[in-house]
């Protein structure tokens, strides 16, 4: 008797390291996915995740607590700032969508997929004025690269912001940026048109945008930053159907977190509240979805966290720097 039972004794005993880690380990299927290892077409358009993280970054200034703590001895080189990258492999030119403050490091990574590899991009789009979306221009003055006429692409708001406040109105006055205010729907190349869509969000300074991005094949959606999908006046699981990529505000998971600020001032929808709100979507339709623009409490930083892994068992994604997708 005792013989035949041992074997389940041994299973008892294991069962609670194999939950452990059937829990804490990611998708062994999904790694690849998470590193960013998606071969691209060099003879078509390619998006790039080239930054993840809400505006303050990780470590966040100022924070002491579990997050962030380690990260000031030991930083994590893939944590940066908010920043989609475009390749169009067939012209060799290329844009970023956002200038965050890792505007250096994102501009090297973007080149290294060119067969002639460029200095800067040939233009940059900004979806709005908070700090990790534009900042980053600062790298294009006399002061560091001194570039000359970069077309940067704005709103009406946000191209007056820029053009009469320093230090960006030097910028502007030095010809090291061109600001261009193209209509709702325009193209970057004859492979890659640009539609803007306005959303609604903390506007103290400019207008916010959401980027629709049409490549030969396939369209992404790109929404850094949202108050919350219930104030907007599109539909946003719509949008989702439409699109082949979408990359979704998720600043914060929780409420829970944010227990240092108060959050109406800083309202986002969290990522619990998209779960449900998105809960109806197909199987498909949630593949399609990456969520980005990470605050530095925010547990899908970490991938092995529970609740990284509850997001691919839902069939949703998380935007990892280094991913790759062929429009």
């Amino acid at each position: 008797m005792w013989s035949s039972l041992k074997p389940i004794r041994v299973y008892l005993t294991l069962l609670p390291i194999l939950l452990w880690l059937f829990f804490r380990l990611p998708f062994q299927a999904d790694q690849n996915t998470e590193k960013g290892i998606t071969k691209f077409d060099t003879d078509s358009v390619t998006l790039f995740v080239l930054g993840t993280l809400q505006d303050g970054g990780s470590p966040h200034p100022g924070c002491n607590k579990s997050c962030c703590i380690h990260l000031f001895d030991h930083p994590d080189t893939n944590r940066m700032v908010v920043c989609l990258g475009l390749a169009d492999h067939t012209n060799d030119k290329s844009w970023m969508m956002e200038a965050s403050p890792d505007f250096t490091r994102q501009v090297q990574f973007l080149s290294r997929y060119l067969s002639k590899p460029n200095l800067l991009p040939d233009g940059i789009l900004l979806t709005h004025a908070h700090i990790g979306h534009y900042t980053g221009l600062m790298y294009l003055g006399k002061e560091a690269m001194n570039a000359k006429r970069l077309p940067i692409y704005t709103q009406p708001r946000m191209k007056n912001f820029l053009e009469t406040n320093g230090p960006w109105s030097q910028l502007v006055k030095l010809e090291n940026i061109i600001l261009m205010n193209p209509d709702s729907a325009f193209n970057l190349s004859r492979q890659i048109s640009i539609k803007t869509i306005p959303v609604p969000h903390r506007d103290e300074y400019s207008e916010t945008v959401a980027y629709w991005i049409e490549g030969p094949t396939k369209k992404a959606l790109f929404i850094p930053d949202i108050d919350k999908w219930e104030k907007w006046d599109r539909d946003i699981k719509a949008l989702i159907r439409q699109a082949d990529y979408a990359f979704l505000d998720a600043t914060f998971y929780q409420a829970a977190e944010v227990n240092y600020r108060d959050i109406r001032e800083i309202p986002h929808p969290f990522v619990s509240e998209s779960l449900k709100y998105f809960q109806d979507l197909s199987s498909k339709d949630k593949n399609k979805i990456y969520f980005i623009h990470l605050n530095h409490t925010n547990p899908l930083l970490d991938p092995s966290s529970l609740e990284s892994r509850d997001i691919q068992l839902r069939g949703y994604h998380v935007a990892r720097i280094g991913m790759n997708f062929n429009l």
